[in-house]
């Protein structure tokens, strides 16, 4: 796991420009926006992806439903190419949760511009810590989590079922 302490509402707002952003990745435009109902198809065919590797849990339509209203996609040519959202479990901590970029796009910073989103959302909305749970390490690293906060707490997990639901 890993976890990123908020600072200052606002203070965000001059790190990163980052609802409606453009990049540009490659000889194509990036752009980042909230996701709407009408993402959702395209949300969850890049999410089945990742699914069926292994790499995160699978979503029903019902639960993608309800967490699109907190989720951003990254589109190139009108089309989803990444999606995030943030889970937000009270002013104390929010998750990132369901962050995918297309396999032919990764490593263009798609990613990270859609977790800066999130963090920004939850700095906006005055949440004091955003953790990430992930097997990729080194991108979260990257992007300023870190495994224990000060004061050194940290989280621990028991895991009560073995089928990975």
């Amino acid at each position: 796991m890993t976890v990123i302490q908020g600072g200052a509402p606002g203070l965000g707002a001059a790190l990163f420009c980052l609802v409606f952003e453009v990049l540009m990745c490659s000889d194509a435009e990036i752009r980042i926006r909230p996701a709407s109902i009408d993402d959702r198809d395209a949300a969850l065919t890049l999410i089945e992806r990742f699914v069926s590797q292994g790499k995160i849990l699978s979503r029903t339509l019902d639960e993608l439903e309800h967490v699109l209203a907190n989720g951003y996609v990254a589109l190139s040519d009108n089309r989803v190419v990444g999606f995030v959202t943030l889970e937000v479990y009270s002013q104390k901590l929010a998750e990132i949760r369901s962050l995918v970029v297309d396999d032919a796009l990764q490593g263009r910073g798609i990613g990270r511009r859609l977790v800066e989103t999130c963090v920004q959302q939850a700095r906006e909305r005055g949440v004091l810590e955003v953790m990430a749970v992930s097997s990729s390490e080194a991108f979260f690293r990257t992007c300023g989590f870190d495994f224990t906060l000060p004061g050194e707490k940290k989280a621990f997990f028991l895991q009560t079922r073995t089928d990975g639901l």
